[in-house]
């Protein structure tokens, strides 16, 4: 499912960074629009809340609903260090009966055995990075995080690229909770 999610963010991504609309946070959450791609393995935008926007795709013929977000800011250091975009990505898999599952895309390969991290909520979650994405160590504390990024107001996600530099995204979490309610709503079983 790595490479269907990279190919959705990519989509995603690219109509986030083409459209200044999407691109910036909403001043109130927008209502969601009518989906009329539902067999289509191009993501859908089901609504922008906040930093959030909440899609749809079915990639091989099988549903994928997933909030995205961008960082609302990025540091590297050494300083300004090239990377392509980060993503924070929510997704639910009915087929596969995967329900919220957090993963980042860092913008770059990690290095390999690095420790990644993401706080939320003055906890910190050890992250597993595997190419350019990073993934909860531990999936039986995944619901925790995703409680408490219903709660907070964001997440901080440090990492290492293969080239040493320390990269550290911070990622608000307006909108996120109304994302997470549409694609649940999306993604019914």
């Amino acid at each position: 499912m790595r490479a269907v999610r990279t190919v959705l963010i990519l989509m995603a991504g690219a109509t986030l960074c083409a459209s200044p609309a999407l691109a910036r946070p909403a001043a109130k959450s927008a209502r969601p629009e009518p989906h009329h791609a539902a067999a289509s393995s191009e993501p859908t935008l089901l609504g922008q809340f906040g930093s959030w926007g909440a899609y749809t795709a079915s990639p091989n013929g099988k549903k994928v609903c997933f909030a995205l977000a961008k960082p609302s800011s990025s540091r590297t250091n050494p300083p300004n260090r090239p990377r392509d975009p980060a993503y924070a990505f929510i997704s639910s898999r009915p087929a596969e009966k995967v329900v919220n599952e957090v993963s980042i895309v860092i913008g770059y390969p990690a290095k390999p055995g690095s420790e990644s991290t993401l706080e939320v909520g003055g906890a910190r979650y050890a992250m597993y990075t595997q190419g350019d994405g990073l993934w909860i160590k531990n999936a039986a504390e995944e619901e925790k995080l995703v409680e408490a990024m219903r709660k907070s107001g964001e997440i901080t996600v440090k990492a290492i690229s293969g080239k040493g530099t320390q990269t550290t995204d911070v990622f608000s979490l307006k909108g996120l909770s109304q994302a997470l309610d549409r694609i649940a709503h999306e993604c019914r079983r």
